[in-house]
């Protein structure tokens, strides 16, 4: 018996959403395959238009149009299964306009973190997009939670749990990263959901509940859903698919990778990350001191950061992992070779029915 995952009207045959990645590693090919596999697909709306050309010249405008662009294309691909959504970060400099870009080009969801969306449901009113926060902790949870329900009278649609093993920018202290245990954050995880419960009570509406972070089979999402979560977020294990959107150098970094090579680093960005160690991160490439700014954080100067964080992800992305840095998630030495999408999905689908 199947396990779907409902978001407010939405039915997701498989309880997977497929974690956003940028730059470049999730876009329409890799969310249009997992949405035709009956999950949901994200497209990464972080510096999206990185190979459109225009991009140097007008970066932001470039992705407000790839965006539209990437959700067609992946709605094409899944040929009316699944769902298609983009991440969008909060960090993100003029954040609204990559809202509206995706609500004008149809975006079944909207997942946003990397600070708290505070102005998200004011972007989607009258929409049929469907909105959901990313929380790290049970105080982030019922801020934003609070704060729908005071200002726009509404809950999320859906809200990800985003763990300590997740790859890519952090929303941890370094010292929380290096010091919580799994036993402390599931009981993280159960407050998370509570105030779920609490404010779908409140609007007569169950809010599913998914677990990012550290999933990458079959059990993980089993032990997932022992804690009470609807369903799981899962990014790291599609990176090594024939599907995914990086470049297969970028892929080899994955598969050729020990767990001690995964480790976190201190982006110029001001969070930690989790990344492949590489020379780059080891600082045997010199890294460029000039460089051009490509508009990507709200909050950023480039005098004062060690490098720019769009110029490491578009080397990864593109296979030049020399000058690249490869984010990925705590578990991304576990791949070994390339697997299709559809593989990845039915091992979940699997666990999902086995767990209902």
């Amino acid at each position: 018996m199947s396990r779907a995952l409902m978001i407010n009207g939405l039915t997701v045959p498989v309880p997977v959403i497929q974690g956003g990645m940028g730059v470049g590693v999730s876009l329409s090919g890799l969310a249009g395959n997992v949405a035709k596999c009956g999950g949901v697909g994200i497209i990464s709306t972080a510096q999206i238009g990185y190979q459109e050309s225009g991009f140097e010249e007008h970066p932001i405008e470039t992705n407000l149009r790839a965006i539209a662009k990437h959700i067609c294309r992946a709605k094409e691909i899944a040929g009316g299964r699944g769902a298609v959504g983009v991440n969008i970060m909060v960090a993100t400099r003029r954040y609204e306009d990559y809202v509206k870009a995706a609500v004008k080009a149809g975006a079944d969801l909207i997942i946003s973190g990397a600070g708290l969306p505070t102005v998200l449901p004011s972007l989607v009113e009258k929409s049929r997009t469907r909105i959901a926060p990313v929380v790290s902790s049970i105080k982030s949870a019922s801020v934003i939670c609070r704060l729908w329900d005071r200002k726009y009278k509404r809950c999320p649609d859906l809200m990800v749990i985003e763990g300590p093993k997740a790859g890519g920018h952090l929303g941890f202290a370094r010292e929380e990263l290096e010091r919580v245990t799994d036993t402390e954050y599931e009981k993280e995880i159960q407050g998370i959901i509570a105030v779920s419960k609490e404010y779908g009570t409140k609007y007569g509406y169950q809010i599913p509940v998914v677990v990012a972070g550290g999933i990458y089979d079959g059990k993980d999402m089993e032990h997932a859903l022992e804690l009470g979560a609807d369903g799981v977020q899962v990014a790291t294990r599609f990176v090594t698919t024939y599907e995914c959107d990086a470049s297969e150098e970028y892929k080899q970094a994955y598969i050729d990778a020990e767990e001690k090579d995964i480790v976190l680093v201190q982006s110029p960005v001001g969070m930690p990350g989790r990344a492949v160690k590489n020379a780059f991160i080891l600082g045997k490439k010199d890294k460029p001191k000039d460089w051009k700014c490509h508009q990507c954080l709200a909050k950023c100067n480039p005098e004062k950061i060690p490098y720019c964080i769009t110029d490491a992800l578009v080397n990864a992305v593109k296979g030049n992992l020399d000058k690249g840095l490869i984010f990925c998630g705590t578990n991304a030495w576990r791949a070994k070779k390339l697997e299709h999408v559809s593989e990845i999905m039915e091992e979940f689908k699997t666990a999902a029915e086995l767990s209902h």
